[in-house]
């Protein structure tokens, strides 16, 4: 599967509310880095850390992301923009993914500030 692909189907899982579907997607030794708290955010290192990072927002229904544009991929390089919503506000961001063995390994994650 080619990066992009990969990171199209990552999307959907995540858009699903699936964590499991969506860690599957992911490396074993997978780098999340949120957006939050500026101005780097948090580094979260290993699919288990990486779960509990992201399992407050694939359990409140009203945390939504839509992909607004996958720009390129270049490698096992892919971006991404896209738009959180939650409640009664939202950002806009990008997020910066590596693919390796047809896996997330990375996902880099910047909002508009």
């Amino acid at each position: 599967m080619e990066p992009i692909e990969v990171v199209e189907r990552f999307g959907a899982a995540w858009a699903a509310h699936d964590l499991d579907a969506t860690l599957a997607l992911v490396s074993d030794d997978v780098v999340f880095e949120s957006t939050g708290p500026a101005p780097d955010g948090v580094r979260h290192e290993g699919r288990d850390a990486v779960r509990s990072a992201w399992l407050p927002i694939f359990d409140d229904p009203a945390a939504t992301f839509t992909v607004e544009d996958t720009h390129f991929a270049s490698g096992d390089a892919v971006v991404q923009q896209w738009r959180y919503d939650w409640g009664d506000g939202h950002v806009r961001g990008v997020d910066l993914f590596r693919v390796r063995d047809g896996r997330v390994s990375e996902k880099l994650s910047y909002v508009k500030g």
